[in-house]
């Protein structure tokens, strides 16, 4: 017994050694549903039932919320991150897709796409408070660190609209590649990144002045591939390295934000919109909705260790401490 026991031991320990740190959420924009991973492995722990047609994630400052858009349920849900039972559903106007959460963590603001609109939505009594009319089919939004400055892009206009999130005055409205994404804030706010699928390019924009720095071609960067996109965008807490997913070009490029040149790309599974990067950034997860997968980057290698079949048409990952 003693022997068994002592064996019973060794083998959990053995278990707990191979999980990882952190677990993984990944959005299943055809099945409704969040499927969670462990992040050193992508082993499967579970999933959960969501509204139709999850797409965008957002955490909590805390961390202890994660909240999940529904496009077709024309809500955004709200779910522990360490129970995962739902807490509530909040009203975020129609069809939201991505969305972001000020830093005192009292408000969201989300892309509603067919409504052309940017809603603020106050956290604590679950409503929107303002909508924020902008160009036909917002895609992308993102809130400034010191929560002055909210962009949000429009795909079929191809613009970036500057958005004072004080009052809801759109300060400026400017031209960017076609079917522009995502926000990504840099150099503590100072830069403004705006990804553009379809021309496969990135507009760099002083924040403050607004004037375009430098436009990032990948299509250059990638003249062997025949889809060259852009989408999803994270940098590490540093600063240091930013990637982008690459839609229909299967791969995530990391780009050095001093020189703007692209430094290395990583393959991935097919049609890769979104993805999200360990808390220490250690490792990358990325998200691909044709091929049902999620590809896992080691970082420090810089080496595709995992790829998790999954089904459905997984749409981005998000990824927190356990």
């Amino acid at each position: 017994m003693r022997r068994l026991a002592a064996l019973s031991a060794i083998l959990l320990a053995a278990c707990s050694a191979q999980r990882g740190t952190d677990r993984v959420f990944v959005s299943d924009e055809a099945r409704s549903r969040v499927v969670v991973l462990d992040g050193l492995s992508g082993e499967v722990e579970g999933s959960f039932r969501t509204g139709g047609r999850p797409r965008g994630l957002a955490l909590s400052p805390d961390k202890r919320t994660l909240y999940v858009a529904s496009g077709l349920g024309n809500h955004i849900e709200a779910w522990d991150v360490a129970t995962l039972l739902k807490q509530r559903e909040i009203g975020s106007g129609s069809d939201p897709e991505r969305m972001a959460v000020s830093a005192d963590g009292k408000t969201i603001y989300a892309a509603n796409e067919d409504a052309a609109a940017v809603s603020f939505v106050d956290v604590p009594s679950g409503q929107a408070t303002r909508q924020v009319p902008v160009s036909p089919e917002p895609e992308g939004v993102g809130i400034s660190p010191d929560g002055k400055l909210l962009v949000a892009t429009s795909e079929v206009a191809s613009v970036a609209h500057f958005i004072d999130p004080a009052n809801g005055a759109v300060l400026a409205s400017l031209p960017v590649g076609g079917r522009p994404r995502a926000v990504l804030f840099l150099e503590g706010g100072r830069e403004v990144w705006v990804s553009s699928e379809q021309r496969g390019t990135i507009s760099v924009f002083d924040a403050a002045s607004r004037r375009l720095l430098h436009t990032i071609d990948l299509t250059a960067a990638f003249p062997d591939l025949d889809s060259v996109q852009a989408v999803e965008m994270h940098a590490t807490r540093d600063g240091g390295r930013v990637f982008v997913a690459m839609g229909r070009g299967n791969r995530v490029a990391e780009i050095d934000p001093v020189t703007y040149r692209v430094a290395r790309s990583f393959p991935t599974g097919e049609r890769t919109w979104g993805f999200g990067l360990a808390p220490d950034d250690s490792r990358l997860y990325a998200a691909s909705g044709l091929s049902g997968d999620v590809t896992i980057v080691d970082l420090a290698r810089n080496a595709v260790t995992h790829t998790v079949r999954l089904g459905g048409k997984p749409w981005t990952a998000l990824a927190v401490t356990r």
